[in-house]
């Protein structure tokens, strides 16, 4: 069998669309995600450790998809609650990391595995029910 001038040229090229598709849950699903809180009763104030905040729920955050991050929610007259966010293999990224396995694509799997794209946040949404603060816990002691 004797390869030719183009025949080489078209397997490289053959070889260099194959390795463009190698990351695909990154390219089909990206590194972030929409994040949302929502509370019963609205209007709550959110906090997250990661630094994003908002003043009155619902609240939709863009999120890297591999953050974990804790979530502080307060409303006057409420109690605060406090949460954590946390991440895990997806059904899209698992379909993404079977993408890479049938291309050959084991630096794609490295990629997806980095970047996070075949992550999911958990909860999303994060749905908080807010429990009334009667106060008796602010009290001093001995009154």
């Amino acid at each position: 069998m004797q390869i030719t001038f183009k025949g080489a040229v078209r397997a490289l090229v053959l070889a260099c669309a194959a390795g463009s598709l190698a990351a695909c849950a990154t390219i089909t699903r990206g590194v972030h995600e929409t994040w949302s809180v929502e509370t019963d009763p609205s209007g709550a104030h959110v906090k997250t450790s990661n630094g994003f905040a908002c003043d009155q729920t619902p609240c939709t955050f863009k999120m890297e998809r591999k953050s974990e991050f804790d979530v502080t929610v307060t409303k006057d007259g409420y109690k605060p609650y406090s949460g954590h966010v946390t991440h895990s293999v997806s059904n899209g990224g698992a379909a993404g990391m079977a993408g890479n396995v049938l291309v050959g694509g084991i630096i794609g799997v490295g990629v997806d595995a980095t970047s996070g794209a075949m992550m999911d946040l958990k909860p999303n949404p994060m749905k908080v029910k807010l429990e009334k603060d009667d106060g008796s816990a602010a009290k001093p002691a001995g009154q």
